[in-house]
C-alpha cells in the first residue's frame, strides 16, 4: 500500500513539474515598426495583476512580477525569437519554474545601437532618448499589447507580436524663471563615436532681466536626469486637491499636495526681497549605461567629469551670466548627487568653493553598501563556515528586508547582460571598472554567483574610492 501511495505521489509531482516545462514564447515584430534588423534585449513580461501593463510591474521590491530576457542581434522583422526555459529570469530564474495558471503577457525590445568607441572597440548599448534610461518608457522601443494567456500545456508555444512603439518625449519649455540648455559635447562625441549631448535645467534669480549688468554665483545639483526643474512652482496647489494618494516611502497620505505646496513656498521665498540672488542648475548627463554619469571620467562611460566642467558649466555661466570663478560655485546633493558633489569637489578642487553632500552613494568601498569589496570574497552571501545567510540590499523603514544583493543583481541580469540593465549596480560597475577586451565593463563580481574579482576591486580603489583618494592626496586636497 505504501509503495502504491508513494508511486502515486511521485507521479503527481512529476506531472506538475512536467506540466509547463517546455512552454516557449515565439516573438516577432511588425515590419511596420522597422524594416531594419534590430539588436537589443528582448524581454518577456508576465503578470497576474491586471491593474497595469506588465512592463510597469517589474521592480526590485516584493511586488515585482516576472521578467525573462535574451540578447538578440540582427533580428529581422517577421523572423521569430524563441524565449525558452534557458532565458534568464527574475525573480524566478527559469520559465519551467513558474506556476501554471493565468497570466497577462507582454514582450518588449529594448533596442541597442552600435557605438564605435575612441579606442576602436565597439559596444551595443541602449542610447539615451530623454527618458532617464527607463527601458519600459524609452522612445522607439518596440512592445506588444498585453494579452491574457493560460500556461498549462506541455510543449506549448505562445506567439506574441510586437506592434507598438513608444513615442518621443516632448522637450520642456522655458518660463520666466526656469530655463533650459543643451549642448553637443566634443569630448563625449569623440569618446562615443557619435553625437552626444549634455543639458541642464536652470533656475534664474528674481530681477535677472532688470539688472543686465549683474553676474551671479552658481549652485550645481547633478540630478538623476530630471525631466524639468523640480520643486519650484509659481502657482499654489488647489485647495481641494485630492489627498488620498499614499507614499509608501514616507508613510503618509497626500504627499503630492505636500510637494506642490512646498514647491510654491520655494517660489515665494525665491522671489522675496531679501533672498540671495544666485543661479541653480540641475545637470542632465544621461548616457548609454544610465540616467546619470556620476560626473567623473570613466573608462566605460567616458570623460563626463571634464565634459561637464570644461564644456557645459562655461556655457551655462555664459548664457545665464554666472561669475565663472571657482570661489563663486558650490555643489550639493543627496544619494547619487551626494556622491557626485563630493567627487567633483575632490577631482576639481579649485573649481568649487564647497559641497554639501547628504547620504551619498558608497564613497568608501570597504562599505559598498554591506559589502567590503577588498576583504569579502562574495557579494551575495555572508562569510560563514556553516550558515548560508544572504546579504540584504534594501530594507523598508521598519528594517524589514525587501531585497537581497543576489535578488537585486538577478533583477538587473534579467534586464541586460554586460552591465546594460540601466540600473544601480550596473552603473556603479560601468563607471568604476576598467574596460574589458570586449568593450564592456569588467565585472566587480560575477553576476550569477556573487564572487568578487579582487583585481577589479583594486582598480576601483585607486581611481574612485573617495576615502582612499582623500587619504592619499590629503597634502594637496586638505588645503
Amino acid at each position: 500500500m505504501y509503495k502504491t501511495l508513494a508511486f502515486i505521489l511521485f507521479a503527481i509531482l512529476f506531472a506538475c513539474c512536467k506540466q509547463n516545462e517546455s512552454v516557449n514564447f515565439s516573438i516577432t515584430y511588425s515590419q511596420a515598426l522597422s524594416e531594419q534588423a534590430q539588436d537589443g534585449r528582448l524581454l518577456l513580461l508576465l503578470s497576474t495583476d491586471s491593474t497595469a501593463e506588465p512592463r510597469f510591474q517589474i521592480s526590485d521590491d516584493l511586488k515585482t512580477q516576472l521578467v525573462f530576457g535574451i540578447d538578440v542581434e540582427n533580428w529581422a522583422s517577421g523572423s521569430q525569437q524563441i524565449i525558452r526555459n534557458n532565458a534568464f529570469g527574475y525573480p524566478i530564474q527559469s520559465l519551467k519554474e513558474i506556476p501554471a495558471g493565468d497570466y497577462y503577457v507582454q514582450a518588449l525590445l529594448n533596442r541597442y545601437e552600435t557605438f564605435t568607441l575612441k579606442n576602436g572597440k565597439t559596444a551595443k548599448l541602449p542610447p539615451d532618448k530623454g527618458e532617464r534610461q527607463q527601458w519600459n518608457q524609452k522612445p522607439g522601443n518596440f512592445y506588444s499589447k498585453p494579452t491574457k494567456v493560460t500556461i498549462h500545456k506541455t510543449g506549448e508555444t505562445i506567439s506574441i507580436e510586437l506592434t507598438e512603439s513608444i513615442p518621443p518625449i516632448e522637450e520642456p519649455k522655458d518660463t520666466k524663471y526656469v530655463k533650459h540648455i543643451k549642448i553637443q559635447s566634443k569630448l563625449l562625441t569623440e569618446f562615443w563615436g557619435k553625437p552626444m549631448y549634455l543639458g541642464a535645467h536652470g533656475l534664474v534669480p528674481e530681477g535677472v532681466d532688470e539688472h543686465p549688468e549683474a553676474r551671479y554665483p552658481l549652485m550645481i545639483y547633478h540630478g538623476h536626469f530630471p525631466a524639468d526643474f523640480g520643486g519650484f512652482s509659481e502657482t499654489p496647489p488647489p485647495a481641494d486637491m485630492d489627498t488620498s494618494d499614499y507614499s509608501s516611502r514616507f508613510g503618509i497620505y497626500g504627499y503630492k499636495k505636500f510637494q506642490a505646496q512646498e514647491a510654491y513656498n520655494f517660489y515665494k521665498q525665491w522671489t522675496s526681497k531679501n533672498f540671495p540672488r544666485f543661479l541653480v542648475i540641475e545637470i542632465q548627463h544621461a548616457n548609454p549605461y544610465y540616467d546619470d554619469s556620476y560626473a567623473v571620467n570613466s573608462a566605460n562611460v567616458g570623460p563626463y567629469g571634464d565634459a561637464i566642467m570644461q564644456e557645459l558649466i562655461p556655457e551655462i555661466e555664459k548664457q545665464f551670466r554666472g561669475i565663472g570663478e571657482g570661489w563663486a560655485r558650490f555643489t550639493n546633493g543627496r544619494s547619487t548627487r551626494g556622491r557626485e558633489a563630493l567627487a567633483v569637489q575632490m577631482f576639481y578642487p579649485d573649481e568649487f568653493n564647497g559641497c554639501f553632500a547628504a547620504c551619498p552613494d558608497p564613497i568608501d568601498f570597504r562599505a559598498y553598501c554591506l559589502v567590503d569589496i577588498y576583504k569579502d570574497k562574495n557579494a551575495y552571501w555572508y562569510d560563514s563556515e556553516f550558515k548560508k545567510l544572504p546579504i540584504p540590499s534594501h530594507r523598508n523603514y521598519l528594517g524589514q528586508i525587501q531585497s537581497t544583493m543576489q535578488h537585486s543583481n538577478y533583477f538587473e541580469l534579467a534586464l541586460g547582460t554586460k552591465s546594460r540593465s540601466g540600473q544601480q549596480w550596473d552603473i556603479w560597475e560601468a563607471v568604476y571598472s576598467p574596460q574589458g577586451e570586449d568593450g564592456y565593463p569588467k565585472r566587480i563580481f560575477n553576476k550569477e554567483t556573487g564572487d568578487i574579482d579582487s583585481t577589479v576591486a583594486a582598480y576601483w580603489k585607486e581611481h574612485y574610492d573617495l576615502r582612499y583618494i582623500l587619504e592619499r592626496y590629503w597634502i594637496t586636497l586638505g588645503p
